[in-house]
């Protein structure tokens, strides 16, 4: 990050929060858990939001937080997420305070995006009188799998039954690929559309010894993979970006036996909701027609999952004005292209105007991108970046809301 000479009034109190925001941070990340039901991350930021004056309900299905801080004056309703829950994989950082829990980590930051909004909740509490409308604190479990935050909105999120709608929303998600400190987004696409495909070739069991006198599915299945390399090249264009990765094909367990079955599992990649359509006609193309013309025949199954997720440019650029006021200009920075990962925030935006925003967090002495990341179990972020997030959420709050301030 580069230096800032004259911190803002903001940043100076979000630092001033770090030791505890850190400590909460260390706390759940000892303790991940993983989906939905996260009944100890719960009860943490249950107690963290104790002695704030908010409105606190938890989810019915699901162990989210929902915390809402009213302003002084009227105004508009701003949504601020932290996601919560951890992978299933076990940590090897070495950290003193690393997961207590065989199997699972906190590996993709979570537990500092909780952290980060407790603390611009006590921020924002503290800064009550001069907020114009209402703050929306979403801690939402199951974001890698579950799919929280469209539970979540399934319960009320966003229209509740006894407060006004939710005008805008923000999240931020840490990344060592930054620099520490440092804020990237970009308008329009920023995650893709993260959805599923297996397909089931079935050809005909027979002795390895005499593959004539059976139908081989390993080939055609082989042959699959290759074809539908082909189709992305060849039938979507290239300023349209498209990722189709097959991860796992499984055949037989004898070495002599051709088997019946041969099955593909993968995940394809999309940022908009034609290439999405696009890419599903073309998968069930190539599998039905590859499959045919060596007489096997081919079960494609395609399961939808997170939607793409687009910035609102509007937002984006309150966003971008909002933390170069915290940051320094040159500390927040376009992202030159979307990443292909999925993002469950993006139910939210699909419905309110709003935006995500990475949040750097290299360790100190390290280079951007030569360490590990979101999801590996060696990743370990700079905890001094979590100041900047705290203040970049309350930045972008306060933005938002003074535009309708009476």
């Amino acid at each position: 990050m580069t230096a800032d000479p004259q911190p803002s009034t903001l940043l100076t109190e979000a630092r001033a929060l770090l030791p505890g925001i850190v400590a909460v941070r260390r706390e759940i990340h000892r303790a991940p858990e993983v989906g939905i039901h996260l009944p100890r991350t719960q009860a943490t930021i249950l107690r963290e939001l104790a002695d704030l004056d908010l409105a606190v309900s938890v989810g019915a299905g699901l162990s989210s937080v929902v915390a809402v801080l009213q302003g002084a004056r009227p105004g508009r309703t701003m949504l601020l997420r932290a996601d919560m829950d951890a992978l299933p994989q076990q940590e090897d950082t070495g950290l003193a305070f690393a997961s207590q829990e065989a199997g699972v980590m906190h590996a993709c930051g979570h537990d500092t995006h909780t952290a980060m909004l407790i603390g611009a909740a006590r921020l924002l509490t503290a800064r009550r009188d001069a907020l114009a409308g209402r703050v929306v604190f979403m801690f939402q479990p199951g974001e890698e799998v579950g799919g929280g935050a469209e539970r979540m909105i399934g319960e009320g999120l966003l229209a509740p039954a006894d407060g006004p709608p939710v005008d805008g929303a923000f999240a931020l998600h840490i990344a060592t690929r930054h620099e520490a400190g440092t804020v990237h987004l970009r308008p329009g696409p920023q995650f893709a559309a993260a959805d599923t495909l297996r397909i089931t070739v079935r050809g005909r069991a027979g002795h390895a010894a005499a593959p004539h006198k059976a139908l081989d599915p390993v080939p055609v299945a082989c042959e699959i993979v290759q074809a539908l390399q082909t189709m992305v090249t060849r039938t979507l264009g290239v300023f349209e970006p498209v990722v189709v990765t097959v991860t796992s094909l499984t055949a037989g367990r004898a070495y002599n036996i051709i088997p019946e079955t041969a099955e593909l599992f993968g995940t394809y990649r999309t940022l908009s909701e034609p290439s999405r359509q696009a890419v599903r006609e073309g998968i069930t193309r190539v599998a039905h027609g590859v499959a045919a013309a060596h007489g096997a025949t081919a079960d494609v199954d395609l399961v939808d999952g997170y939607p793409p997720l687009h910035n609102d440019p509007d937002f984006a650029a309150l966003v971008r004005g909002a933390a170069s006021t915290v940051l320094g200009p040159t500390n927040v920075r376009e992202l030159p292209h979307p990443t292909m990962g999925g993002e469950d925030f993006s139910y939210v935006l699909q419905r309110v105007p709003g935006t995500m925003a990475y949040l750097g967090a290299c360790p100190a002495g390290r280079t951007p991108g030569a360490v590990p990341d979101n999801h590996s179990n060696h990743v370990v972020y700079e905890e001094d970046a979590l100041a900047v997030g705290t203040a970049v959420h309350c930045a972008v709050t306060e933005a938002f809301l003074s535009e309708s301030a009476p």
